[in-house]
């Protein structure tokens, strides 16, 4: 296992009801800003219950934070933070929501342009306000990681940093405030949690046995929770499931000690950024297809995988992988996610796009060592279509 340090300071409140328990996590002199996206936190009913447990604090609202934040719409925000002298944020959304919110807490207090601490990846912050988060998509573990996110509207660039200072201080994870969603979205959820685990497990054997049992244990949640909750979408339990599930997915405690393999998100942001495709669903094209070319580097992991999650013992190694992979996709597919680019009208022309963008964004040594050069992201496109 590799040298780590495992730092979390996120308080979960998790549970039916525990929005109220935000009264209790802030001070009463607190000054609050409530950022949301659209209308559906409305209309559920869950901002009404923020608006109940900040009492006769100070607040103010800021909605309209995008599915893919925009560092236009966020930086509307923090001029609003900055007028009103407001001195806490709290996200009420899925990951975009928090996401951003995470952008504005660094960007209220810096000093210069705010940009840079995506150039940067966050080592420009050196201060941020605190914030709080009440999720309503599980799907990105934002909630309990120091990651976020952000789109650049006028350059289309998706730029990702990270910050301790920006862990938030509690989380609230209410199941019954994921019923209202819309199932893709549910199912999107799925997805991206699953590939958030795979890239901290589908690499090489360390001899992280806490982490590679946690991780295999994530994924055959996951892989029940799909199928159900499509056919029981009011079952609470699952419900529950999935949301803590996403969280573990992304809160450091599986990728302390082991390499990770980042490719498929970086490939997928840019797939995002120039199609708009959702974010798990340019998941869904790229790792399937990142198996297929990296299966020698992934092998013995490939095995493992096949063996200890998906229960595929017999035949020649090579069958194996090819099984594990088939089953992978399958997986995705049967949950209504395309795996090809083929779904989006995505062509050669396209992959040539994506290679120059990932090139103009430094992503030319890739994977869990850095030998994902632009050619074999190349490949992994070519395969994907």
């Amino acid at each position: 296992m590799q040298n780590f340090e495992f730092y979390n300071p996120t308080r979960i409140l998790f549970g039916k009801g525990m929005i109220a328990q935000i009264n209790e996590q802030l001070l009463p002199e607190a000054r609050v800003l409530v950022l949301y996206g659209g209308a559906s936190a409305e209309r559920s009913g869950t901002l009404a219950e923020v608006r109940t447990a900040l009492g006769s604090r100070t607040f103010r609202e800021f909605g309209g934070i995008e599915a893919n934040p925009t560092y236009e719409t966020l930086m509307k925000a923090v001029a609003l933070v900055r007028e009103e002298k407001l001195d806490f944020l709290l996200a009420v959304g899925g990951g975009s929501v928090m996401d951003g919110t995470k952008f504005v807490a660094a960007a209220v207090p810096y000093d210069g342009e705010p940009w840079d601490i995506l150039v940067s990846k966050g080592e420009a912050a050196k201060k941020a306000l605190p914030l709080g988060t009440v999720v309503t998509l599980p799907a990105t573990g934002s909630e309990m990681n120091c990651l976020s996110v952000i789109s650049r509207q006028s350059t289309g660039d998706k730029l990702l940093f990270s910050n301790p200072l920006i862990y938030p201080r509690f989380s609230v994870l209410d199941p019954m405030r994921t019923m209202s969603l819309p199932m893709k979205q549910v199912i999107n959820g799925v997805v991206d949690s699953f590939v958030h685990v795979m890239e901290q497990y589908m690499t090489y054997p360390v001899d992280g046995m806490a982490q590679d049992r946690f991780s295999e244990g994530l994924l055959s949640s996951l892989i029940e929770i799909g199928p159900r909750i499509t056919a029981t979408p009011d079952d609470y339990d699952l419900r529950s499931n999935l949301m803590w599930v996403a969280t573990l997915a992304l809160n450091g405690l599986i990728g302390a000690g082991v390499p990770h393999d980042w490719t498929t998100h970086m490939i997928g942001h840019e797939i995002t950024a120039k199609y708009h495709i959702d974010h798990a669903r340019t998941l869904a094209l790229v790792f399937p297809a990142l198996l297929k070319v990296r299966r020698n580097e992934k092998r013995a992991k490939l095995l493992q995988y096949a063996a200890r999650v998906w229960n595929l013992n017999a035949g020649t190694e090579d069958e194996r992988i090819d099984a594990v992979i088939r089953k992978t996709e399958e997986f995705f597919e049967n949950l209504g996610v395309p795996t090809h680019l083929s779904a989006y009208d995505i062509g050669a022309e396209g992959i040539n796009d994506l290679v120059r963008q990932l090139e103009d964004h430094g992503m030319t040594h890739l994977g869990e060592n850095g030998d994902v050069t632009l050619d074999v992201s190349r490949r992994i496109l070519e395969a994907a279509a």
